[in-house]
């Protein structure tokens, strides 16, 4: 998994590529703990093939961090992630355009 942070002002935009799994889900929180003064977080899933169930705690954590202090979006989100957001029920809780 790679990992590419754009700030602008008070935004930030991580486009990810790769797995977010057991193994690079450690990887994408520490990003995240380092995320701060912004006020919207956009994740760009057009290179994500797969999410596990540690990616979608980080999501989480980073979706409830987000709700005190602004929004969260994914952006370019694949089928094969959609469908694993569908089956998981975080279609309901995360925005997705």
């Amino acid at each position: 998994m790679t990992i590419t942070m754009n700030k602008y002002e008070k935004k930030i935009i991580m486009a990810i590529s790769g797995r977010v799994d057991t193994t690079t889900a450690p990887e994408l929180e520490a990003k995240l703990d380092d995320v701060c003064d912004i006020d919207e977080l956009i994740f760009d899933f057009a290179e994500v093939e797969y999410i596990s169930s540690a990616g979608l705690r980080v999501l989480l954590k980073a979706q409830k961090l987000m709700a005190k202090v602004g929004s969260m979006k994914l952006i370019n989100v694949g089928n094969e992630v959609k469908e694993i957001f569908d089956i998981t029920g975080f279609m309901d809780i995360l925005t997705v355009e």
